[in-house]
């Protein structure tokens, strides 16, 4: 399918950045979904997970949390990034959540990769509270529904994986008029958000993501609780960042249903009407 993708600054200010991509030759306005990034930000695999749901008929937009004006900081830039990345999946699993092993492995680097690689690595993973980005995330809400000719007065969902995951609920909890949420292996909102949330949510967890896939049942309980509308899926055998298919935590099977699954869910809440 021929897609129209471009980079859109808004905001009162145009302070913000977006990825954004149109099905060509479709009528507008459509629905839109928001396509919220991984840790690593708005990267090919991001841009290439928006480009797939606009294939699929949606406009789909993702905004770029780490640029401030159009630029990222110095130590957010894509290269830097995707140094850490590189040197992440260059560790074994375990690695990732035992900070004395990632520091053994980080001072075998060469030259000044240590101090480099460190520094946007504590840059990236020292940014992961939700409430740092409620800002833009209201504002993109706000400039889809009321400003974006393509998508003005449509519909609204939201999607996100690992980082993106948790945004797409904390969304949900700050955004009343969003028609639903999906979490691909992302932190559950903060417990006093629950109450606020008023759309259904969906989530796909990793069996061996035990990190996050244990806090599932206490999320699902919550929200039964709070009389919400929440279901989730675990995949066997499943890692963290199994939608990822540029990393090796990759799950083709476990891929393949929660995408369509997702897509189903899309179809039911804002799509039916086109």
């Amino acid at each position: 399918m021929g897609l129209k993708t471009a980079w859109i600054q808004y905001g009162s200010n145009n302070e913000y950045l977006g990825y954004s991509s149109v099905p060509e030759h479709a009528k507008t306005p459509l629905p839109v979904i928001i396509v919220f990034q991984e840790v690593w930000g708005v990267d090919k695999h991001i841009q290439d997970v928006t480009d797939r749901f606009a294939e699929a008929g949606y406009v789909a937009f993702s905004p770029d949390l780490y640029a401030v004006n159009g630029e990222r900081h110095p130590l957010l830039s894509h290269e830097r990034v995707e140094s850490v990345k590189s040197f992440l999946e260059s560790l074994p699993p375990t690695a990732w959540g035992n900070e004395a092993e990632r520091k053994a492995a980080l001072a075998k680097l060469p030259g000044d990769e240590p101090e480099r690689v460190g520094e946007t690595l504590t840059k990236l993973f020292g940014g992961l509270d939700m409430d740092n980005y409620t800002a833009q995330l209201l504002a993109t809400v706000d400039f889809l529904r009321n400003h974006f000719d393509l998508t003005k007065g449509e519909p609204i969902g939201a999607v996100g994986f690992c980082m993106g995951g948790a945004l797409s609920a904390h969304l949900a909890a700050h955004d009343n008029e969003l028609k639903g949420a999906v979490m691909f292996y992302g932190r559950s909102p903060k417990e006093h958000l629950i109450a606020n949330i008023s759309c259904p949510v969906r989530a796909f967890y990793g069996e061996l993501d035990k990190a996050l896939t244990e806090t599932a049942p206490a999320f699902a309980k919550a929200m039964k609780e709070a009389g919400k509308d929440f279901s989730y899926k675990v995949y066997p055998g499943a890692h963290h960042a199994f939608f990822n298919d540029t990393r090796r935590s990759y799950h083709v099977s476990a891929s393949r249903d929660a995408f369509a699954e997702t897509l189903t869910y899309f179809n039911e809440w804002i799509g039916k009407k086109n």
